[in-house]
């Protein structure tokens, strides 16, 4: 297996209600999956080719729990990145190069009958996970925004909650947010969220899983 690693902090939304049931083996909220995840890779490698600076995206869908598979991913990549760089971020988000059901990348391919083909694009990523605040554009293919939980009962302030998963294969801890997202024509996967799930969380994946502190 080859050797590689990324890292970097990940901004996502899906369909389900704020703590997503999907994070505790429940049944999805309106019993399908369906949302996205987009990733600014701080530092990372595959061997020798160096993937740090670069942003990356994952649709996916499922029309009922993602564990009964027949779902669907397209992935985006960064289109300043290289021939080799872009093989490699193909390969990761695919699921190869990776031990069995070490990393959600891994169970999302295991689980889609139906992969599209990648997509090269500027992918616009502004996130802060102190302040539970997102936005990411993808010309033809995403619009999204996400920010804090605001309670009907004290609109001027917000609410702060988080998911810990030690054992986790995508993140040990994350942020939970509200978040709102479409698609555009070139995404081969269509979505229309309004103030559902949206996540906010550190990602440090290698071939063998999530690196732990």
């Amino acid at each position: 297996m080859k050797d590689w690693y990324v890292e970097g902090i990940e901004y996502g939304n899906c369909n389900c209600a704020y703590g997503c049931p999907c994070q505790f083996e429940a049944d999805p909220t309106d019993g399908t999956c369906r949302g996205f995840e987009v990733l600014r890779i701080d530092k990372g490698y595959f061997e020798n080719v160096d993937l740090g600076g670069l942003k990356i995206a994952m649709f996916y869908a499922w029309p009922g729990l993602i564990s009964e598979g027949k779902g669907e991913l397209q992935a985006v990549i960064d289109e300043n990145a290289s021939e080799e760089q872009r093989t490699a971020l193909e390969t990761i988000l695919h699921g190869k190069e990776t031990e069995e059901g070490a990393t959600h990348w891994w169970v999302f391919n295991a689980m889609s009958d139906t992969i599209h083909p990648t997509l090269y694009k500027p992918i616009e990523l502004e996130v802060d996970m102190g302040e539970v605040t997102a936005s990411s554009s993808i010309p033809g293919v995403l619009e999204s925004k996400g920010e804090p939980i605001r309670p009907d009962h004290t609109a001027d302030s917000v609410h702060r909650a988080q998911i810990v998963i030690p054992g986790g294969i995508e993140f040990e801890v994350a942020e939970m947010g509200s978040a709102s997202s479409k698609t555009g024509t070139e995404s081969a996967i269509e979505l229309n969220l309004a103030d559902s799930y949206g996540q906010w969380n550190i990602l440090k994946h290698s071939g063998t899983g999530i690196v732990r502190a």
